[in-house]
């Protein structure tokens, strides 16, 4: 009997469990190919910011909605689908922060990445009491507005968009904890002079 060679085995069940987790274990970075991102913060100054996104889309109800709905105000994009096993993992302490947040300055609006129907999208929104729309995108289309920041399989990450609609943070893979995110808000929300007029 032929005895493999125990990394040859081990590199073959580490595939393997990539390819069934099929959440942040593997993110794509576009040419640079994939790698481990789980709670990966990035912060961008207000200087270094790009344009504001164009980011529109329908609701799990077929309603329009858009970020440019919120200008103004801070605005929290959770990326996830109901077939990933981390977007359940972080779906409590999303709805926690949501339901704490100032409404008058800032906002939340997800993005249902990949999910086959709006019904499989509502089911995670009711089991976890999501209190904000989602915009509905199983094509993963809506993600190529971040301008090469995620790819369609960035899923879950959050963005933080900036009171004129311009990335300020972004996490890759999982949130690391609810202070994590409400300090990033926080921070995004009490930035003065960033050139809100131009």
């Amino acid at each position: 009997m032929r005895v493999r060679p125990l990394h040859v085995l081990s590199a073959a069940l580490l595939a393997v469990s990539l390819l069934l987790s099929g959440c942040s274990s593997l993110e794509g970075t576009g040419d640079k190919g994939y790698v481990t991102a789980g709670g990966q913060i990035t912060e961008l100054n207000p200087g270094d910011r790009k344009d504001p996104i164009d980011l529109s889309g329908k609701d799990l109800d077929g309603k329009q909605v858009s970020v440019e709905d919120h200008r103004g105000k801070v605005v929290v994009i959770p990326i996830w689908g109901y077939w990933c096993t981390e977007c359940h993992e972080e779906a409590p302490l999303l709805t926690e922060v949501a339901n704490e947040s100032d409404q008058s300055q800032v906002a939340f609006l997800g993005i249902n990445n990949r999910d086959a129907t709006a019904d499989t999208a509502k089911a995670f929104v009711r089991q976890y009491d999501v209190p904000y729309p989602s915009i509905f995108d199983p094509s993963a289309r809506a993600l190529l507005a971040f301008d090469g920041s995620l790819t369609p399989y960035s899923t879950p990450s959050t963005v933080i968009l900036d009171r004129q609609g311009r990335v300020a943070a972004i996490v890759l893979g999982v949130i690391p904890s609810k202070t994590t995110l409400t300090s990033l808000i926080k921070k995004v929300s009490k930035e003065k002079g960033t050139d809100a007029d131009g």
